[in-house]
C-alpha cells in the first residue's frame, strides 16, 4: 500500500438527490396523499379516495391540485412595451398586443421550431400585489424551468431580467364548481372573480394572503389557478378544502383530465423535435406573427414555422380511440393495415370520462384523416385504434 493510498479518502458513494417539496407536502401527507417523484419534486400522485374518484369530482364539482413546482417567473425591465418587444424575438406570441390582466399560451423554440417549452405569459395590473409579479409574469414547466430561465437570461437585452419566484405557490382549482367554491372563502371578492373570463387575471386577497388569480387550467374544465405566497399556500388549500365541494387530486388525475382534454405535456406531446405546428397549436401564433403579419416572425425557427403554416407539416398530432380495451401507452409504435409504420403513440390511458382507451400520438400527414383506422403495437400484437378528434371530452371554458 502506497502513501498515496493510506491518505486517500474512501471513494465517495453518490448519495441520491432528494426531491424538492413544496410548501403543501405536509398537508399531502396528513390527507393520506401517496407521494412520488415527479420533475425533481415530491408530489401526491393520488389519495385514499382514488384518481377515477378524483378525475370524476373535477368533472362534477371542485378538485384542488398543488402545482407549486411549476416555474413561476417575473420579468422586468424599463416598461410593459420593452419588455414585451424582447420577449417576441424568443416566441411566437403577441406579448406587445396582450391587455393588462390578460393571459396567454405560447412555446419557446429552437432554430428548428422545436418547442424547449411550453409556457403561460401573463399582463398583470401595473403595481398587482405590490409589484410582485413583475411587468411580465410567467409560468413554465417545472423540468424546464432551469432551461427557460438560461434562455431568457441569455436572450433579454441588458436591463430586462428574470426572476424566478422561489417564494410563492400554485394552487389549481378545477371544476364546474371551482369558481362559486373559491368565491366562498373569499366573499368580498366575489364579484371580481365572477367576472373573470376564460384567461383573464386578477389580484384578490384570498383567506388572508395576496393571490394572483387565472381563470385557466389543465383539465379543460372551468377553474382558477392560484398563486399565492409559499408561507400562506397551507392556509389558503385547508380553506378551499373544508368546502364540501372541493377535494384534494393528484398527478394521476391531473394527467387523466388532461388527455382527455387534449392538452400537451411537455416530454410527450412536445418536445425539441416537435413543432407548434405539428402538435395541432397554430392557432397560438396569430395573425400579427405570422407571414404579412405586422411582426411576422422574429423567433427561432420562424421559417420552419412558416412554412409548416403554408405546406402543411409531414406528421399530425392525433387522437386515438382504441377499438378494443387495451390501454395503449406511450412509447407505443402505429403501423397501418399493410404493416407500415407510421407513427407513435406519445400519451395514452383508459379514460374515466369516455370509459375507453384513449391515446394521443403523431403519425403521417397521410393517416391523420378523422375515423381512419391504424394499429398499435402492444404486447407483440396490433390492437386497432382509430383516429379520433380532439379533444375527448368538450372544454367547458368560460368564455362569455
Amino acid at each position: 500500500m502506497t502513501a498515496a493510498s493510506d491518505s486517500a479518502p474512501a471513494p465517495a458513494t453518490p448519495s441520491p438527490v432528494e426531491p424538492q417539496r413544496t410548501p403543501l407536502h405536509g398537508l399531502h401527507q396528513r390527507l393520506g396523499g401517496k407521494i412520488v417523484p415527479f420533475a425533481g419534486w415530491a408530489l401526491p400522485v393520488s389519495y385514499p379516495q382514488g384518481q377515477v374518484a378524483e378525475h370524476r369530482h373535477a368533472r362534477t364539482a371542485a378538485a384542488l391540485f398543488d402545482v407549486s413546482h411549476m416555474g413561476q417567473v417575473r420579468l422586468d425591465g424599463p416598461g410593459f412595451k420593452a419588455i414585451a418587444t424582447a420577449l417576441e424575438a424568443l416566441l411566437p406570441a403577441d406579448v406587445l398586443g396582450l391587455a393588462v390582466g390578460k393571459q396567454r399560451y405560447s412555446q419557446f423554440t429552437t432554430a428548428e421550431a422545436g418547442v424547449v417549452d411550453d409556457l403561460m405569459i401573463a399582463r398583470p395590473p401595473e403595481g398587482a400585489l405590490g409589484g410582485v409579479l413583475g411587468s411580465v409574469f410567467l409560468v413554465v414547466n417545472a423540468s424546464n424551468a432551469d432551461t427557460d430561465l438560461a434562455l431568457l437570461r441569455a436572450g433579454l437585452p441588458a436591463g430586462i431580467t428574470a426572476t424566478r419566484l422561489h417564494d410563492r405557490a400554485l394552487l389549481a382549482l378545477q371544476g364546474p364548481e371551482a369558481v362559486a367554491a373559491l368565491a366562498r372563502v373569499a366573499p368580498g371578492a366575489a364579484d371580481t372573480l365572477n367576472a373573470l373570463r376564460f384567461m383573464e387575471g386578477a389580484g384578490v386577497e384570498l383567506a388572508g394572503a395576496a393571490c394572483w388569480v387565472v381563470r385557466s387550467g389543465y383539465t379543460g374544465e372551468d377553474g382558477v389557478e392560484i398563486s399565492v405566497p409559499a408561507d400562506q399556500a397551507v392556509a389558503l388549500a385547508e380553506a378551499l378544502l373544508a368546502d364540501a365541494a372541493v377535494q384534494p387530486a393528484g398527478l394521476g388525475a391531473r394527467d387523466t383530465l388532461r388527455l382527455e382534454a387534449g392538452l400537451c405535456l411537455h416530454g410527450h406531446e412536445l418536445d425539441v423535435s416537435i413543432t407548434p405546428i405539428e402538435a395541432g397549436l397554430a392557432w397560438s401564433i396569430p395573425k400579427v406573427r405570422r407571414a404579412g403579419g405586422a411582426r411576422a416572425g422574429g423567433y427561432p425557427g420562424a421559417a420552419v414555422v412558416e412554412a409548416q403554416l403554408r405546406e402543411g407539416p409531414a406528421r399530425r398530432r392525433v387522437g386515438l380511440l382504441a377499438q378494443e380495451r387495451v390501454p395503449v401507452r406511450d412509447g407505443a409504435a402505429l403501423h397501418d393495415a399493410a404493416g407500415r409504420p407510421v407513427g407513435r403513440v406519445c400519451s395514452g390511458t383508459l379514460s374515466p370520462g369516455v370509459a375507453q382507451p384513449i391515446a394521443m400520438a403523431y403519425v403521417e400527414a397521410a393517416c391523420a384523416a378523422e375515423g381512419s383506422t391504424l394499429f398499435a403495437q402492444v404486447r407483440g400484437r396490433g390492437v386497432p385504434v382509430t383516429v379520433s378528434a380532439l379533444p375527448f371530452v368538450p372544454h367547458r371554458y368560460r368564455r362569455a
